[in-house]
């Protein structure tokens, strides 16, 4: 591997084309617009091809045409950009065609500011396009972890057909780490499906939606299967600390980083903290809710998000049976550890 001190961005980017990245289409928007500036220099090295199109719609629909030929395609995007990318991104999942898109969050509603948050969780778990589809979405907490999960992106969008989301917030995409970045892997053969001219053979189809409804309703049943696949061998989620903890922090990316700091001041303190943190927040780690013991007092769900988002998936793992309280906050304000801490140390003096 070679290791490089990156921008959270230009890792992303360059993971990508590590990856097997040959087209990359993209509007500019803070904060990830170092990402497709960095494409821009270094995809056509490698024999690939950049394009910054007129707009995001436009730049979805050319990734939905170079996946269509079996060309590994990526875009990138943030927040409000991503929901004019929503149509486009629901035909890659009606078409079975693979793709990558990256979501650098943003504050947001509306156009928010430019600063990082994690207001777009629904957007990036649940609701990326319309028509009930589901991806694998990754969430990051670290670059190295970035560049690790973008890179697997890839290897899983063109297993299922299916477009996979990297949702790191703005603060991972701006900040610099040390990296170990992988090898290269070999530009594919194109697929036997991919769309690239008849010759001599049958030709290919590749529908956004079915022939009638019989064959919509088995496209979705076929989906479902694929989603159930998912939940039972795809969750990824780190537990810390968990094994005598009393006090269970649920957080992801920027987050979690924070809270990793905040359990072991509480640790040192006497206090017995864990985490769950979310890898995937699609599929969502449910289960790693569902085992906690009898010994958890209370659950914090930490976000930089309010309200908060992530809380809901929580109380799905939690079933009721242990309370959650929640700290929060947005606007592009990053999370204070000791905001934490405070709430943490205010529950265990709870009778």
């Amino acid at each position: 591997m070679d290791r490089f001190f990156m921008k959270g961005a230009e890792a992303i980017a360059d993971a990508a084309i590590r990856a097997g990245a040959r087209f990359f289409a993209g509007y500019p928007i803070t904060p990830q617009n170092e990402l497709p500036e960095y494409m821009s220099k270094m995809l056509p090295k490698v024999g690939g091809t950049f394009v910054q199109a007129e707009s995001e719609v436009a730049a979805i629909n050319m990734v939905y045409g170079a996946g269509a030929t079996g060309t590994y395609a990526i875009t990138s995007s943030s927040s409000p950009g991503i929901s004019l990318k929503s149509e486009g991104i629901s035909n890659l999942a009606a078409a079975h065609v693979p793709a990558v898109i990256v979501n650098v969050m943003r504050s947001g509603p509306g156009m928010g500011t430019i600063q990082p948050a994690q207001t777009d969780y629904f957007q990036a778990a649940k609701a990326s396009g319309h028509g009930g589809f589901r991806t694998i979405t990754l969430v990051p907490s670290t670059l190295q972890e970035a560049v690790d999960l973008t890179y697997q992106a890839f290897a899983l969008s063109q297993r299922d057909r299916n477009p996979v989301i990297v949702a790191p917030d703005g603060f991972i995409a701006a900040i610099m780490e040390p990296v170990d970045l992988p090898p290269y892997k070999e530009v594919p053969e194109t697929p036997d499906w991919a769309i690239v001219g008849c010759g001599s053979r049958q030709r290919n189809l590749l529908l956004n939606g079915g022939l009638d409804e019989e064959d919509q309703l088995r496209q979705n049943r076929k989906a479902e299967k694929m989603y159930k696949r998912w939940e039972a061998e795809d969750v990824m989620v780190e537990e810390y600390m968990l094994e005598d903890a009393e006090y269970v922090i649920a957080a992801m990316g920027t987050s979690a980083r924070i809270c990793k700091t905040v359990i072991k001041e509480l640790r040192a303190g006497g206090i017995k903290a864990g985490m769950i943190r979310p890898i995937t927040i699609s599929p969502f780690p449910y289960r790693s809710f569902e085992q906690l013991g009898r010994q958890v007092k209370y659950i914090v769900d930490v976000e930089m998000s309010v309200p908060a988002q992530m809380v809901f998936d929580v109380k799905v793992g939690v079933q009721g049976r242990i309370p959650i309280e929640e700290v929060t906050t947005a606007g592009g304000f990053i999370l204070k550890g000791s905001e934490v801490a405070a709430k943490i140390y205010e529950l265990a003096e709870r009778k």
